[in-house]
């Protein structure tokens, strides 16, 4: 049987609109000390000796991005790896290093600066095919904008229930540290901000991001010498959809629901309505927080207009952090939900702490309209 990985030590910077005094090796340097600090852990060869980094050569402004990011990561004379797009895709690699029996002790660290781009969007236009799609003019939001009308059209969700998630989650950021900037929102204020994407409002979708995310995954065997309450990787799927949206049904969730079915099945989990005290969906638009329960089986199919009328997103702790909604960058969306994560089960979440949490699900997407899932079940050691 493979190894437990446990996750040891989490750190990350704030998450903020314009981190301009900062450049992406601070941002890291800062997420590696808060780690060595908490755990004691060095780059020596009992210590680290694989290093994992994500970044996006296009938000860097740079090829090969993770290049610059050498010197802070360390690792020089072990393994040095990148993840681009999907964050949480770090922690299925080192994951599978630690029970492939190459490593012990990886370190992941995750930075990206939206804010030093032109525009956000102008970088999710890249991920379309340049002959069809990007000619039309399409990028994540107005992938995203069309997928909320099959959404609304299916659930029935209106502009007050979307409010009601934004209103939420800026509830619950102002609890968190990692993220100075946030304020609390009205209904008002929410349902009077501009449509960016029909049903799209500006307040609906998650703000610009700056800032980093890291973490200190460990071999069982090796756990005590770095922490007393580590958290364990029960469970991790993923799956992607169709590239073409032509090809999709928007409304479906096909990939979150494959994906959520083969994580559930590692971790042993028949019942996932039942299952996490923790659940940290990556919703960069409101009306995905709904849509992303109903593709992980937590509440039923067309269900997520009711769910949220009847305060489910509080009952079932989701995205207590604030959620990507609140601000994280999208390319380490699915990352810091882990963190976040880890965090509540690791008993380190001061004011947003639930008590006697002992299961968490993460999830990331990244692609135009949900088209790439990922889940991570966690569980407090």
């Amino acid at each position: 049987m493979a190894r437990k990985v446990g996750i040891c030590a989490i750190a990350q910077t704030t998450y903020e609109k314009n981190k301009w005094g900062a450049r992406f090796q601070e941002m890291a340097l800062e997420v590696l000390e808060s780690i060595q600090q908490q755990t004691g852990v060095d780059f020596s060869e009992t210590g680290i000796t694989m290093s994992i980094s994500v970044s996006d050569d296009v938000f860097d402004a740079r090829t090969i991005s993770d290049n610059a990011m050498t010197d802070v990561l360390g690792a020089h004379l072990g393994c040095e790896e990148k993840i681009a797009q999907e964050g949480i895709q770090a922690l299925y690699y080192g994951l599978a290093a630690i029970q492939s029996g190459h490593e012990d002790v990886v370190l992941i660290v995750g930075h990206c600066k939206e804010s030093q781009g032109k525009s956000r969007n102008m970088v999710t236009h890249l991920a379309f095919d340049p002959f069809f799609t990007r000619p039309v003019g399409l990028d994540f939001c107005a992938a995203a904008g069309l997928q909320a009308q099959a959404y609304a059209m299916k659930s029935g969700i209106g502009d007050e229930e979307l409010a009601r998630i934004v209103v939420r989650s800026s509830e619950n950021a102002v609890k968190n540290p990692m993220l100075p900037e946030a304020k609390k929102l009205t209904m008002k204020e929410v349902m009077a901000s501009p449509m960016i994407a029909d049903p799209i409002r500006a307040l609906h979708a998650y703000p610009v991001s700056d800032g980093a995310v890291g973490m200190l995954l460990v071999a069982e065997d090796r756990v005590k010498e770095f922490t007393d309450t580590p958290v364990w990787i029960k469970g991790v799927g993923n799956c992607m959809d169709s590239f073409f949206m032509g090809d999709r049904n928007l409304a479906s969730n096909f990939a979150l629901k494959k994906a959520a079915q083969i994580a559930y099945k590692r971790a042993g989990i028949d019942n996932p309505g039942k299952a996490f005290d923790i659940i940290e969906v990556s919703d960069q638009y409101a009306y995905q927080q709904p849509m992303w329960m109903e593709g992980l089986g937590i509440i039923d199919d067309g269900k997520g207009n009711e769910w949220i009328k009847k305060d489910g997103p509080q009952k079932n702790n989701v995205n207590i952090s604030g959620g990507t909604l609140a601000g994280s960058p999208l390319l380490l969306g699915g990352l810091v939900r882990a963190a976040e994560a880890a965090i509540q089960l690791k008993g380190e979440a001061g004011d947003r702490q639930v008590a006697n949490a002992k299961t968490a699900l993460a999830h990331g997407v990244m692609g135009p309209a949900g088209q790439f899932h990922s889940i991570a079940v966690l569980e407090r050691g």
